[in-house]
Formats: C-alpha cells, sequence, structure tokens
C-alpha cells in the first residue's frame, strides 16, 4: 500500500478525489493501492524548557541551550492546564499504522519550508526509517497532481530544505524562549513579557516610526508658485528653491514681474524638455506584493489575504500561495496564452486579454533563474463559480496583475519646463501617449505627483509669456506616516531600508524579516501579545509594546539588519551550506542577548502600567 501524506485533511481529500480512492476509514482514505492521510498543521513542535530540567523560570538557568532538542505532541490549554491534545495522538497513532505497513511513503505537505518541516518532524518523532517520495507541485489542478504523481523525487533531494526550517525552528525557540525569560525575570513582571528573533525588531520598527512620527515638529517653509498663460491655457510653476525665512522669500515675490495679459515680457521660458519615458509593467505577484495590494485597494490584513488565497489555491484556483517568487521560466511561460484565453469572458478585464492575444507578450517576469522554490502566484486557467466578494476581489487581483505583468510598456511623455521671472521656476507635466499595462485597471495612482500640471502647452526657449497668477505659499514639512499593513509588509523585505525600486527590492529579499509566508503571522502575534493594534488601517504600539521597545531598542535583538541576516543563512542551508556554523552563530547570539536583557529589565514593571486617565488621576 502506498501511503500519502498531506499537512491537512482538505488537501488529502482533494488527492484522493483525483486517485479515485473513496473508502473514508478514522483519519485516513483508502483506495487504488494507496492511503491518503494527513496532518493538523504542526502535530509536533520543540519540547518546552521543563523537559531539559530547566523547571520554572530561573535566572541561574539562562541562557538555556539543550546539547540537543526533543520533539513534543503539539498541548493545548484545558483547566487542568496544558495537556497533550489527544486528538494529534490519535492521528499520529494512525499514521504510524500506515507507515508501519506501507510499501512506499510520498510526502505531499506545502511544497516549501514549513511543509517539509511538518513532515519530517512527524518521519523522526515516529522513528520511521523507510525511505520516502516527495511531491512537488505548484498547483492543486487534477493535472498538475497527476504530473506531479508521475515525476515524485527522491526525499533526500529535500535534506537541505528541512536542514533550513530546522535550523529556523530552533533559532525561534532559542532566542524567543531565553529573551522571553531574561526580559520578564529582569523586570520583574506579572506576567509574560514575549520576545522573539523577527517579532522583536518588528516591534521595534512600528514604535519607532510611531515615536518619529508623534514627536514630529513641523517646520514652515516657503515657496513661490506663479501661472503662466499661454494663449489662454493657464498652467502652474514652483519656485526651484525652498525658503525657510518668509522675509527673503517675501522680496524675491515682490521682483516676480506682475504682468496682464497681451505683453510681451513678463514670464520668459529658459529651457523646455520633453523626454518620452517608458515604464516596464510591474513584476508578477508574490504573496508579500499581493498582500501589500490587498491592504491598499480593500484594506484586507495579511492575514485575511494569506488565508483567502489559500481557499483559492486549495480550490484549484490560482498556483501555489506561499511563493516569495515574483518570476516564472520558460517553461511556465509557454503556458500563458492559454491562461489569457481562459480570461476573455471575464467581464472587466476580458478586453485586455483578448487584445494581449494579438501582441507580444511582455518577458520581464520570466526568468528562470529568479524562480525559488515556486514560481509567481498566477490562476490556473479554471473559471471560478460563485465566489464570495473576497475571494472574488483577491481572484482579480491576480489575474489583472497576470495581465499588467505581461502587457505592453507604458509610454509616457514627461515635460520639464523652467521659466524665469526674478526667479527661477518650474513646471511638470507628463502625458500618456500609450497606456500600455496601465490600461488593465486604469490606474493613475502613481500619477498623483504630477495632478497640477496634467498636460503642458506647447512652449518655446526664449519665449516672453503673461503671468496673471503669483502666490507666496506656505508650506509644512511632514513626518512620515505611521506604518500600516502594506508599508510594514513592504519594509519587512528589506528589513527596514527604503527602497522604491521592485527589483531591487526583490534582490534584498532574501535579507528581509521573516518570509512571505511568515509575516501575517509576526503581526498577528504582536497584536496577541498585546504590544500593537490596529487603529483605522495604520498598525499603533500599544503602552505595553512602547515600554518593552524602551527596554530593548538599543538591544542586538532589536537590530532589523541583523535579524534580517539571518534569514539569509538560513536560504543559504537551503542551497547546502554550514548547519553547525549557523547553530554555533545562533548560540552565540543568544548568550549575548540573554545578558543583554537581563542586564536592562529593570524597572521595567513600572513602566508597563498604563497611565490612568486624567479624571482618575484627579481623585
Amino acid at each position: 500500500m502506498k501511503i500519502v501524506i498531506a499537512e491537512k485533511p482538505s488537501v488529502a481529500r482533494e488527492l484522493a478525489k483525483v486517485f479515485g480512492a473513496t473508502v473514508k476509514k478514522d483519519g485516513y482514505i483508502e483506495g487504488k493501492g494507496y492511503s491518503f492521510t494527513w496532518a493538523f498543521g504542526h502535530l509536533l513542535q520543540l519540547a518546552p524548557p521543563q523537559e531539559y530540567g530547566y523547571i520554572g523560570w530561573r535566572r541561574q538557568h539562562l541562557p538555556m541551550l539543550p546539547p540537543k532538542f526533543k520533539l513534543a505532541i503539539r498541548k493545548i490549554k484545558t483547566k487542568d492546564g496544558l495537556v497533550e491534545d489527544p486528538g494529534v495522538r490519535k492521528q499520529l497513532d494512525i499514521i504510524k499504522k500506515l507507515f508501519d505497513e506501507a510499501t512506499e511513503i510520498i510526502v505531499a505537505t506545502d511544497a516549501g519550508r514549513e511543509g517539509e518541516l511538518i513532515f519530517r518532524y512527524i518521519y523522526y518523532f515516529l522513528k520511521c526509517k523507510k525511505p520516502f517520495k516527495r511531491l512537488w507541485i505548484s498547483s492543486q489542478t487534477d493535472e498538475a497532481i497527476k504530473d506531479g504523481f508521475r515525476n515524485l523525487k527522491p526525499g533526500t533531494d529535500y535534506d537541505t530544505l528541512f536542514n533550513s526550517a530546522h535550523c529556523r525552528s530552533e533559532s525561534d525557540w532559542l532566542v524567543g524562549m531565553n529573551a522571553t525569560q531574561a526580559l520578564s525575570i529582569s523586570a520583574g513582571a506579572r506576567s509574560v513579557l514575549s520576545l522573539g528573533r523577527v517579532q522583536t525588531p518588528t516591534l521595534a520598527m512600528i514604535c519607532s516610526r510611531y515615536l518619529e512620527t508623534k514627536n514630529f515638529v513641523p517646520q514652515l517653509y516657503y515657496q513661490l508658485g506663479i501661472q503662466v498663460d499661454k494663449d489662454g491655457q493657464l498652467f502652474k510653476a514652483i519656485s526651484i528653491q525652498n525658503y525657510n525665512v518668509k522675509e527673503e522669500a517675501q522680496v524675491l515675490f515682490d521682483k516676480i514681474e506682475d504682468i496682464p495679459s497681451g505683453f510681451t515680457n513678463g514670464a520668459r521660458i529658459v529651457d523646455v524638455e520633453a523626454k518620452p519615458r517608458k515604464e516596464p509593467p510591474p513584476l508578477l505577484h508574490d504573496l508579500s506584493s499581493l498582500q501589500q495590494e490587498a491592504n491598499k485597494r480593500k484594506g484586507y490584513t495579511a492575514d485575511q489575504t494569506l488565508n483567502i488565497l489559500q481557499n483559492l489555491y486549495e480550490n484549484k484556483l490560482v498556483s501555489y500561495p506561499r511563493t516569495g517568487s515574483r518570476y516564472i521560466g520558460d517553461d511556465v511561460f509557454a503556458g500563458v496564452p492559454q491562461l489569457i484565453t481562459s480570461l476573455c469572458t471575464h467581464p472587466d478585464l476580458g478586453k485586455q486579454a483578448e487584445f494581449l492575444l494579438t501582441v507580444p507578450l511582455n518577458k520581464r517576469s520570466v526568468n528562470a533563474k529568479k524562480v525559488t522554490d515556486h514560481h509567481a502566484i498566477l490562476p490556473t486557467g479554471i473559471t471560478p463559480q460563485h465566489l464570495s466578494s473576497d475571494k472574488q476581489a483577491i481572484y482579480d487581483m491576480v489575474i489583472a496583475r497576470m495581465l499588467e505583468a505581461f502587457h505592453q510598456e507604458c509610454i509616457k511623455e514627461v515635460t520639464k519646463i523652467t521659466i524665469e521671472s526674478g526667479s527661477v521656476f518650474v513646471a511638470n507635466g507628463t502625458v500618456i501617449r500609450s497606456a500600455g499595462w496601465r490600461s488593465v485597471l486604469n490606474d493613475k495612482e502613481d500619477d498623483k505627483k504630477d495632478e497640477d500640471n496634467p498636460s503642458l502647452p506647447k512652449v518655446k526657449k526664449g519665449e516672453a509669456l503673461p503671468l496673471p497668477v503669483k502666490a507666496l505659499l506656505e508650506k509644512q514639512t511632514k513626518p512620515k506616516p505611521f506604518y500600516n499593513e502594506a508599508s510594514l509588509l513592504k519594509a519587512l523585505e528589506t528589513s527596514g531600508k527604503e527602497i522604491e525600486d521592485e527589483e531591487l527590492r526583490y534582490a534584498m529579499k532574501d535579507s528581509g524579516l521573516g518570509t512571505p509566508a511568515t509575516r501575517a503571522s509576526i503581526i498577528e502575534t504582536l497584536i496577541t501579545r498585546e504590544y500593537i493594534q490596529r487603529e483605522k488601517r495604520n498598525l499603533i504600539p500599544t503602552h505595553k509594546g512602547l515600554a518593552v521597545y524602551d527596554v530593548v531598542k538599543d538591544q542586538m535583538i532589536a537590530q532589523a539588519e541583523l535579524t534580517g541576516s539571518w534569514e539569509k543563512r538560513l536560504e543559504e542551508i537551503r542551497s547546502g551550506a554550514s548547519v553547525s556554523d549557523f547553530k554555533a552563530e545562533i548560540s552565540e547570539y543568544t548568550r549575548t542577548i540573554t545578558q543583554e536583557l537581563l542586564a536592562a529589565g529593570t524597572g521595567l514593571a513600572a513602566k508597563l502600567v498604563p497611565p490612568a486617565p486624567v479624571a482618575e488621576a484627579a481623585k
């Protein structure tokens, strides 16, 4: 009997259906020479400190560095405290019985780092020694599943993937357990003060931005503005220099020649630059970029988007969702025309799909060398039926981005007119000559900065024009906005570095905080810990979060770039780098942060008490 193990029951049912296995048993489905069983996500986890002899939270135990980690069955809360989940124990017994009877074991957990970890922990916990094969697919369509089973890989091909996942798991345990106990003990706190390898630098980014914005003092500055008349068409121009002193600006303002219509001097055209600019289409979506778009357009949280996308994947409508790649290979590209054809009947995007079938497709997103474990998110070509509004919205974002990515460049004409009238002024304007990919959604969001002059009249160098309007403009510097989920996800990709270019940002993804698959859970964890909260679409730290940040902000555990470098190391392990070197570095890192936090937490307990409301304080 061939035993197939999936990550959860719904996936096992779909696999069984493809093979015509219909006999339902307790914990598995049988038929056609196969048994399809399942986990419930992570059935096993690294054992807690007490299983290594670290009983209670004591300073003398720190740092806790188990020589060898143990696996423990997932626990649940009951009135008697934390106990083994009986459902997990039962399912593990079923899996063991099936493994013992198996002629072949096929791993069908999600084809990624965490999916590999889920299976391997079960495999090692059950002390199974049988060889296994790996199903590695990027789509849940029947054809993709059948093709995957025809091309099963040796399980050993994914040993380095497991090494990466296991190192991530162990490092999170070491940093999280030791840092949390160290800070809680040194602070004398009555409740747990949770810290983590990725969680804490993320909190630090949110708190730092919040305090920077809240404490921002606006500075007044002045600009000179004019409106120039060209044959009845007025256009705006702004002084190239800003002025901090109003009197200085006023002197120059008074020198602007106030010319009524009809005169031949006033605003003199010093230079005219009109350049075509080609704007390439955006790259295909990975999970993080789709989460950002969904947050901007619909206000969906990162976690909501991931859950919706996972549902679309399990219903065979989109490819693997937890991908960090925005590219596809030539083999996948060969099927793109068929995917586009399948969208021709879409009520909103059908015409764009029809147009794309008449022109050469843009290949900016086609680069096999940049495809990681899975390619970018694509539709599967199956037409959805009766989707809920939120699923339809996410599905439409996936197909719209596919149409944009393979569309033609947007060609703009960018005009810059330099004008002299007492001071030097500049007028900027942009005209779209060929909308290209922007026609898919008619999305002009990125052009808002040019709204003052959507188009400029034709003028010539040396020409003098009337200047009917002038103004002394008083403006204020503005703070950076608070983080929302879209801007935080973008910042996590680059460990907080502000990089607008999407390809440069993509190049840094291996040095980001967390992974596309884990960033949503990081945000939710910080909210569960009551370190941050959502206010409208913004992520705002709580009093508790700010108090913790105040203690850890200068400590190693809060440094985003340093923590981001571990993610790069984990990816290098995936490619065969030394596991022992990484573990030695994480152990040394753990020793350092534990000592830092044991010394830093004094007085934190008092800071954790929220200030009393004004009315209470007055009593």
